[in-house]
């Protein structure tokens, strides 16, 4: 029964490999060189409108967060270049953790850490004006998203290891998480200096 079974997968593999290299039989030179030209220009095309969509989501994201950053940094612009560099150090550190952990450590994080924010949210709506509960979201949200980048860039690597290697859906994974530890860290800062003033007056 194996014997049949690897004798029929042989023969598919061997008819593929035929239709392959009988096509310099089938088509002229002309043919071949034109069709190479518009497969690899339909497969750039493909490739570009992915990065459209990339670039897309970049924009509604900037336009989502354009606000956040005009309402921080009108106080004090520095609020926002201390989060950037804050959250390029955090997303750094995590990154550097998860690649050099064993291959597949943190991969089971991505359900606990999809059940988490999921409570999260449920949190949010049902005591939205509480600043206990909103301090807390903050603050659990950011050790969410820091974990997804740990899931993340474990999930990446081992997606590469098997195959798919779609580079631009793999970077918005990591885009949003980035975006969203630098809501975090802006939020956080903002508050601490909202404190540090009440305090001072």
């Amino acid at each position: 029964m194996t014997t049949t079974y690897q004798d029929s997968t042989g023969d598919v593999f061997g008819n593929i490999q035929r239709i392959f290299t009988s096509l310099p039989n089938k088509l002229e030179k002309d043919v071949r060189d034109h069709l190479k030209n518009v497969y690899g220009t339909l497969a750039l095309a493909l490739g570009c409108a992915r990065l459209a969509y990339m670039f897309g989501l970049s924009f509604l994201v900037g336009i989502q967060t354009g606000p956040l950053i005009e309402y921080v940094g009108a106080d004090d612009p520095s609020i926002v270049f201390n989060a950037y560099l804050i959250t390029m150090i955090v997303f750094g550190c995590f990154t550097m953790m998860a690649l050099h952990a064993d291959s597949t450590k943190y991969l089971y994080l991505g359900g606990m850490l999809s059940s988490a924010l999921l409570c999260l949210l449920i949190t949010s709506l049902i005591a939205p004006y509480s600043p206990y509960v909103r301090s807390a979201v903050i603050w659990a949200g950011l050790a969410i998203n820091c974990g997804f980048v740990v899931y993340d860039t474990q999930l990446i690597a081992e997606k590469c290891r098997r195959g798919d290697k779609d580079y631009i859906w793999h970077t918005v994974m990591l885009f949003v998480d980035f975006v969203n530890i630098f809501r975090y860290v802006m939020i956080l800062l903002k508050d601490k200096s909202e404190k540090d003033k009440r305090r001072r007056d």
